[in-house]
């Protein structure tokens, strides 16, 4: 398990723990906790907020609203030599 991955803010808890208070977890997570959930010691899966999917992008929702320089293809030669160096 990537350690690094787990939240500052996580409370972890053994297997036997989050069978029992199951409910309660849940509520936690649901408001915003990350809960994780751990084995012998090892973290084994993470209890967070259900996030409901976005609908589909739609393209073109930023036309008018950018702008591309026409030289933005153009790499300027010392950036170049800058990356080669």
């Amino acid at each position: 398990m990537d350690w690094t991955r787990l939240s500052p803010m996580s409370t972890t808890v053994n297997m036997h723990e989050a069978k029992t208070h199951l409910s309660r977890l849940v509520a936690r997570a649901a408001a915003g906790e990350e809960i994780v959930i751990a084995k012998a010691g090892e973290p084994l899966a993470r209890l967070v907020a259900y996030e409901p999917r976005r609908g589909p992008r739609q393209f073109g929702q930023l036309k008018g609203k950018i702008w591309i320089a026409e030289d933005f293809d153009e790499t300027p030669q010392w950036l170049i030599d800058a990356f080669e160096a």
